[in-house]
């Protein structure tokens, strides 16, 4: 038994390293991925940020300029631009092994849920970046400079400027993420289409005030952000219709509950080739609240008819033996 034991033991460690191991090699892939990202961009990176600035210097006055305050500025900016792009443009790539070291441990269904958020997840942020840049960006910037004052000449620091644009580029990116949340929501049985449409106030309200936290301090860039969150809220709400969380509940539980019904038939043999053709790898499963109730009424039946065995012994002593 000791054997035994210290050999299961034994097992779960080799797992465990093997799994460690493998999640080292993908996060060393995903940063030479960004390593050869930037160094493919950085000879690229002054017109890169030409780019990025186009919004802002085509609405300056004639003859202004951006300027940079620091000494290091003109080299650092475009650098950590050139950063911060080759990480964005890399992100399929990242979620590619991301995505290859946990898959092995879901289930079918938790599959076919998970790739298409991914993907959409990676296009509606780049959909929201593209928005930022195209949209915003000019409205920003042409009524900024509409408005300057008499005497008063803009020149905007560049690393300023590119603080700016990140965080705008961020927060669009993570507000086009609505839709994947709402579906989300409806596909894990959280919350149904009809609640969620019973909240549209609060979620429109709640939409200005995230702008308000997200965007900076001026009610052009809150309106910009927050309109296209109640849109793509009603995008969300509108897919999330199409779905029947129902059918998706029933189908995980069919999937889990065929696991413990041909282990209990077949013996461990049956278990493992249902195990294989559900999970790439076999993995540990945890019990259900059900597997756990009957366990711990297992051990407490025990216990009793231990104690009673105990008490009988006590009470009824063996009689001396007569000679």
């Amino acid at each position: 038994m000791a054997d035994a034991e210290k050999k299961d033991q034994g097992g779960i460690g080799m797992e465990f390293l093997s799994h460690l191991i493998e999640l080292r090699d993908r996060l060393l892939k995903m940063v030479i991925a960004i390593v050869l990202g930037f160094a493919v961009l950085f000879p690229f990176s002054n017109p890169i940020y030409t780019f990025v600035s186009g919004p802002l210097t085509r609405h300056l006055p004639e003859g202004s300029s951006m300027i940079a305050i620091d000494v290091a500025s003109p080299f650092l900016t475009p650098f950590k631009l050139v950063l911060m792009l080759s990480v964005i443009l890399t992100v399929p790539y990242l979620l590619h092994q991301l995505w290859s070291f946990i898959a092995p441990g879901l289930y079918k269904h938790e599959k076919r849920l998970a790739m298409p958020l991914l993907v959409s997840s990676v296009l509606l942020f780049y959909l929201g970046m593209a928005f930022a840049y195209y949209i915003v960006f000019p409205l920003v910037f042409g009524f900024f400079t509409s408005v300057v004052p008499d005497g008063v000449a803009v020149m905007t620091d560049i690393n300023r400027y590119l603080d700016f644009v990140i965080m705008l580029f961020f927060a669009f990116g993570v507000a086009f993420e609505v839709p994947v949340a709402t579906i989300l929501l409806v596909m894990t049985g959280m919350t149904t289409p009809d609640k969620l449409a019973s909240m549209r106030p609060y979620i429109v309200v709640g939409a200005f005030v995230i702008g308000m936290f997200l965007t900076p301090p001026d009610v052009i860039s809150q309106v910009l952000l927050a309109i296209p969150m109640w849109v793509l809220f009603e995008v969300g709400l509108f897919f999330s219709r199409r779905i029947t969380p129902r059918e998706f509940a029933e189908e995980a539980s069919d999937t889990e509950g065929s696991t413990v019904a041909a282990a209990a038939a077949g013996g461990s043999s049956a278990a493992q080739s249902v195990d294989e053709a559900l999970i790439d790898e076999p993995r540990y499963r945890p019990m259900t609240d059900a597997e756990m109730e009957a366990e711990l009424d297992d051990i407490e039946g025990d216990e009793g008819d231990s104690d009673s065995d105990s008490a009988d012994d006590e009470e009824d002593p063996k009689e001396p033996r007569s000679d």
